[in-house]
């Protein structure tokens, strides 16, 4: 996944920066909360359980930026769950997988790999300027 933003128009949301469309942003968002929920912590089965009931269809009070304040249904299909939400959740650090325990936790490697990301950066404006061969 590519994280693309313009830092003179930043989101206040990390979520509106990595995921493209508002319905990502609260799938996500409703499953950030739900593990919090549950101490940052659910198992596969509940993770199923969600992403089912999400297929069925939640009824929330309102979600942000979608509109005004009324009852919506939230529903989103279970296998774009797993290949839209989670799978880029877990590949970025925001969510790890353990195969032993069998469980989803939120994760904060996501912060780390972005100072790595900020230090790769740095490494590369202090390398020497390479000479390129150009062709005539």
């Amino acid at each position: 996944m590519v994280i693309l933003f313009d830092q003179y128009n930043m989101p206040e949301s990390v979520y509106d920066v990595i995921f493209a469309t508002k319905q990502q942003v609260v799938v996500a968002k409703m499953l950030i909360e739900e593990m919090k929920k549950k101490d940052g912590e659910i198992g596969k089965t509940e993770m199923s359980l969600f992403a089912t009931a999400l297929h069925d269809g939640i009824k929330i009070g309102s979600a942000p930026g979608i509109g005004p304040k009324k009852e919506i249904v939230i529903s989103y299909n279970k296998r774009q769950f797993y290949d839209r939400i989670l799978t880029p959740m877990k590949t970025m650090g925001l969510i790890d997988y353990d195969l032993y325990k069998k469980t989803y936790k939120i994760s904060e490697k996501f912060n780390k790999n972005m100072m790595k990301v900020g230090l790769m950066w740095l490494q590369e404006l202090r390398k020497p300027p390479r000479e390129f061969a150009m062709k005539r």
